[in-house]
């Protein structure tokens, strides 16, 4: 399985946490086997993010409204 996004949204009373990746088994695996599977993906893709950031980040874009959304990049997985 290849991790290609990891989308998280804070809401009021819960994080909600959207994976989007990409698998080669030809098989559909069982509901507990799948939660397994993309629990491990998503735990994953959040140490690297927070290692990431750890190395710090560069905003691409910003909006101009009063809710605002950012575009960050990290400089995580370029070699040095």
């Amino acid at each position: 399985m290849i991790l290609q996004r990891l989308v998280i949204t804070f809401k009021t009373d819960e994080i909600v946490l959207h994976a989007l990746y990409r698998t080669q088994d030809g098989t559909n695996p069982g509901m507990k086997a799948r939660c397994k599977e993309v629990t491990e993906i998503t735990r994953s893709g959040l140490t690297q993010a927070l290692e990431a950031l750890e190395c710090g980040v560069q905003v691409l874009r910003t909006s101009r409204c009063e809710m605002r959304e950012d575009i960050i990049n990290t400089d995580a997985g370029k070699g040095d």
